[in-house]
């Protein structure tokens, strides 16, 4: 079978929701991956962020490999061996105090919208059923009837309705904004440190401080969804990191595993996470001991082997290569480690045909909002590599 024939298949028998490249990959290897014809390229997408730790990296699939020839699921009708030892791990790291397991990075966000409304009933005393959560235009949370309610993009809510209620949306960046939105019934605030889906945009540095503080004053909970950003991605181990401050919530997911198994987490702490009684949440396979063992290799590796700074070098690297492109398509180039964003003007005639261009020339990466130009390698690439992209990359912004 070639390339057409593969596509056909998905075009006969798939729901149509995506509309990938038409690029069929069959292997990867580090940052390369290679296509059914053997055609080679370089990811610079990482699968939105989840191949932190490049493809198939040898000691996660040892661990994967490893853990599968002896237990892969339990349920949590029983305990397994690999839980507490993740736990223990995740919370060294990140300096939390609590770890709910999931799957899915929507997964995640749904647990905290739970977790924070019960906290806000129980623990503030907001009346019941008054409980608000404010979050941030352009957010990009995840697809599910709840998260999709508070989305301000059109087509994510376009016949889907109707919605929950309970959410209030501010402009991302703007404290002042946040601060005229709180109520005596606001029980939490839940953004992304830098907004990957709407283009990486990045808030004016010392925001999130500012929304640490108002927090904290007004007895909110701060939520972070470090499932993009996190894991090294931007050059720290977390987001949160760049303005030194840590938030009540974190959600991480992706990279987590390395690429290998769905796994998620909620970070906080026992305020938090201790409204939850036994029965109020859970998931069948969330907090499984093969997807435990895959993310303790995966955190393993981003660390050991240098990974962060690593981002931090190379992303900076990257940037001034970057910056020194002149085409007048380019409008602004933004970025923090190794999540860039280069968005172009309107008349270059959108993202999506330079990204075509790109992937002709061997390298792989995907439009964003119509007008951006989403990079994020894995956190293993090299100066050479940077190199070899930019050398692609330029003429065909020039072009």
């Amino acid at each position: 079978m070639n390339t057409k024939d593969y596509i056909s298949l998905e075009d006969e028998f798939g729901a149509r929701n995506y509309k990938p490249l038409d690029v069929v990959l069959n292997r990867g290897k580090g940052i390369w991956v290679w296509d059914v014809e053997g055609n080679k390229y370089l990811d610079f997408l990482s699968a939105y962020s989840a191949v932190n730790q490049g493809h198939c990296h040898p000691e996660i699939m040892r661990a994967m490999t490893e853990q599968a020839k002896k237990l892969t699921l339990t349920s949590r009708a029983f305990r397994n061996d690999q839980l507490g030892l993740l736990y223990k791990e995740l919370c060294e790291l990140t300096h939390s105090h609590k770890v709910l397991p999931m799957n899915s990075g929507a997964e995640a966000v749904e647990t905290v919208i739970k977790a924070v409304r019960k906290w806000g009933y129980k623990i503030k005393r907001v009346p019941e059923n008054k409980a608000e959560i404010i979050v941030c235009e352009n957010n990009f949370h995840g697809r599910t009837i709840a998260i999709i309610g508070f989305s301000t993009d059109e087509q994510y809510k376009h016949g889907f309705g109707p919605f929950a209620p309970g959410f209030k949306v501010v402009p991302f960046g703007d404290a002042e904004a946040l601060k005229k939105a709180i109520t005596p019934n606001t029980v939490g605030f839940m953004a992304e440190p830098i907004q990957g889906e709407a283009g990486v945009i990045i808030p004016p540095q010392g925001y999130l401080r500012e929304v640490r503080t108002l927090c904290e004053k007004q007895n909110i909970i701060m939520i972070l969804d470090e499932i993009q950003t996190g894991l090294g991605r931007t050059g720290r181990l977390l987001a949160e990191e760049h303005e030194g401050i840590e938030a009540d919530v974190t959600l991480i997911g992706k990279a987590l595993s390395g690429g290998f198994y769905p796994i998620s987490a909620v970070l906080s702490n026992t305020d938090i996470l201790g409204v939850f009684m036994p029965g109020d949440h859970g998931s069948t396979f969330g907090g499984n001991p093969l997807a435990c063992a895959v993310a303790r290799a995966a955190l393993s590796v981003l660390t050991k082997e240098n990974m962060i700074e690593n981002a931090a070098e190379m992303g900076a690297y990257f940037l001034s290569r970057l910056n020194d492109i002149q085409s007048p398509h380019i409008k602004e180039i933004r970025g923090k480690g190794l999540m860039i964003g280069v968005e172009l003007v309107p008349e270059a005639g959108g993202a999506r045909r330079f990204c075509e261009e790109l992937m002709k020339k061997g390298l792989l990466c995907k439009e964003t909002h119509e007008n951006v130009i989403r990079f994020a390698p894995p956190l293993i690439i090299t100066k050479q590599d940077i190199d070899w992209a930019v050398e692609r990359i330029e003429p065909v912004l020039k072009k």
